[in-house]
């Protein structure tokens, strides 16, 4: 097959269009977790690593909300592209209640077990204690990103990006300042510590959710859904929801479940671990948000073109953002190189810690590159080309089968040094890449049936 890439103006401008607002809202979310961990750090090693092990928990629940949208727009943005807004609409009905029902779940989870969800992560007794703590007070949280995070995913279907940005920058400026003062016990505020770090989340939370929620269920016109839609039947497109987005659902509920069993294996293997990954998981999302962004558009350009049926376009396009997250992780490892050093440096970690995290930081540009073909792929170009069913599996292979027991043998039974610990817990993504490409390299990828015939109807 000969390599070609997009030499389209306006493709390109589709992608700054769609990407930047998305990339821009990432960096602020990342933002917000910086200054969260910044602030908890001042706490001590017991409540950064209870929070990071508590986050853990708390984003299998993120991956799968955004992955009940991501898959949504698998079918939105074909509807969009086909102007079947009655159909576009049923599909955020079906998902706006899978992802509420995940939240009752996970809400009665963290508020009646914390305890129990966190000693499966370590058996440090500081540590349970604290990342139960801040659990129980991010419990109500779920159901606002059961909200906002799916439709946000939607809005960007159809080209609406900026709303999420303006809710993401509000929330932003709101977690900083009931972070601190929740925190600390400033401006008259009992001091609540790491529970303060949970309620102030919780409470930028309900702006987002205001933000978005009012835009979409008031204000929007392109699609008119209402609150009342959520109990409209939906019957006739259930078949052909789950048989598109239930794959991508599982992949990222086994993905995330994989990457907590990862932390459970760095919980056991000690508190200064989980600590010094805290710090550099911090450092990576500051990159991987690009690609991020840049999924989140491949996905939506790839969807549309497919409900046009333009399939060479999806060919170029797709080796164009392979390109595109080549360069980004390869810059992004020389901006770790530069800055690791001072991130390491700010953070009160004893010099065992600090050690252990700069070994990490050194895996990581090697895992970097990596991890942003993955995203654009997996999460972008393959997703919108309704490869699912592939995509399940290669998440489920080489995380379960390669990552994890390999991980689990360097970390607790040969006790290598934290570098290759590290490498051995993310050597799904290096292999993954290779898989994908290969994959994307095919024809096999792009799905032509299911989502057209079912538009094609009345």
């Amino acid at each position: 097959m000969k390599f070609t890439i997009s030499r389209e103006k306006e493709f390109y401008k589709t992608v700054r269009v769609i990407a930047v607002p998305i990339i821009a809202q990432q960096r602020i979310m990342v933002g917000v977790n910086v200054m969260d961990t910044i602030m908890v750090a001042r706490l001590g090693e017991g409540q950064i690593a209870g929070s990071s092990l508590a986050n853990q928990f708390i984003s299998i629940y993120q991956i799968m909300t955004l992955g009940i949208g991501v898959g949504a727009t698998v079918l939105t943005a074909r509807y969009w592209g086909a102007g079947r807004v009655d159909l576009l609409r049923k599909a955020v009905t079906i998902m706006l209640r899978i992802s509420l029902c995940l939240a009752v779940v996970f809400c009665l989870a963290s508020f009646f077990a914390p305890q129990f969800i966190m000693s499966i992560y370590t058996d440090e007794a500081e540590v349970i204690a604290e990342g139960a703590r801040y659990l129980k007070w991010s419990s109500f949280a779920f159901f606002l990103t059961g909200i906002t995070m799916p439709l946000t995913q939607v809005l960007r279907s159809f080209g609406v990006t900026k709303v999420s940005l303006y809710g993401s920058i509000g929330a932003f400026f709101i977690n900083i300042f009931f972070n601190y003062v929740l925190i600390f016990g400033k401006l008259g505020f009992p001091r609540m510590e790491i529970a303060g770090a949970a309620l102030g989340t919780m409470i930028a939370r309900v702006f987002e959710f205001c933000v978005v929620g009012t835009y979409f269920f008031i204000k929007d016109t392109k699609i008119g859904f209402k609150i009342r839609d959520i109990f409209s039947p939906c019957g006739d497109l259930v078949k052909v929801y789950f048989s598109l987005c239930v794959p991508p659902i599982l992949s990222d509920f086994l993905l995330s479940l994989g990457n907590n069993v990862v932390s459970v294996v760095m919980g056991h293997i000690g508190g200064s671990f989980v600590a010094a990954n805290a710090v550099t998981a911090v450092v990576m999302r500051m990159i991987t948000v690009f690609s991020g962004g840049l999924s989140t558009a491949a996905c939506i350009i790839t969807g549309q073109n497919l409900g046009k049926g333009e399939f060479d376009k999806m060919r170029e396009q797709g080796n164009s953002f392979l390109l595109i997250g080549a360069g980004i992780g390869a810059v992004g490892a020389v901006i770790i190189w530069i800055i690791s050093p001072y991130m390491i440096a700010y953070y009160k970690l004893t010099p065992e810690t600090a050690a252990l995290a700069e070994q990490m930081m050194n895996a990581l540009y090697i895992i970097l590159i990596f991890q942003c073909i993955n995203g654009i792929l997996t999460k972008g170009v393959l997703r919108g080309g309704g490869d699912t069913k592939f995509l399940l599996i290669a998440d489920i292979l080489f995380l379960w089968v390669l990552s994890i027991p390999v991980g689990y043998l360097c970390g607790l039974v040969l006790h290598t040094p934290a570098f290759w610990t590290y490498i051995a817990l993310k050597l799904d993504q290096i292999v993954k890449a290779f898989w994908c490409i290969t994959r994307l390299w095919s024809d096999k990828w792009i799905k032509r049936v299911g989502v057209e015939k079912q538009a094609e109807k009345g």
